[in-house]
């Protein structure tokens, strides 16, 4: 089992950063895909990032490219989002969720590829 857990979220002026953590125990590979989803009240869930621990090869929605960096420490078994020049559409919840696979590539945006998740941490972003 691998428990995931968010913080980091809040609410922020429009053209603000937020760094949203994610932090993984239980029983997972030093190699895995990782990623960052949203979800906005009436929307579906969508895939903000991804990274592949380990190999450090990253993934973006074209959404947040050129705004958010994912990133990871892998001796803390964390996973970063960073987020910067938000608007108000990135309002939402933000989960933390891992595959149970290191492959992130032509997966990582499905959340049904994703095995864990976390429980979220809001995110609120005003005009």
């Amino acid at each position: 089992q691998v428990q995931l857990v968010e913080s980091g979220g809040g609410s922020v002026q429009a053209g603000g950063s937020l760094r949203l953590s994610c932090a993984a125990s239980g029983d997972i590979d030093r190699r895995n895909c990782m990623g960052w989803f949203r979800q906005a009240p009436g929307k579906e869930r969508e895939g903000v990032a991804a990274i592949t621990t380990g190999y450090g090869n990253t993934y973006y929605a074209d959404s947040v490219k050129g705004r958010a960096t994912i990133s990871q420490d892998n001796a803390k078994n964390m996973v970063y989002l960073q987020m910067n020049s938000l608007k108000p559409e990135d309002t939402a919840m933000y989960y933390c969720a891992a595959r149970d696979s290191w492959v992130c590539a032509g997966y990582w945006y499905s959340h049904d590829a994703y095995k864990y998740w976390g429980q979220g941490t809001q995110v609120t972003v005003s005009s």
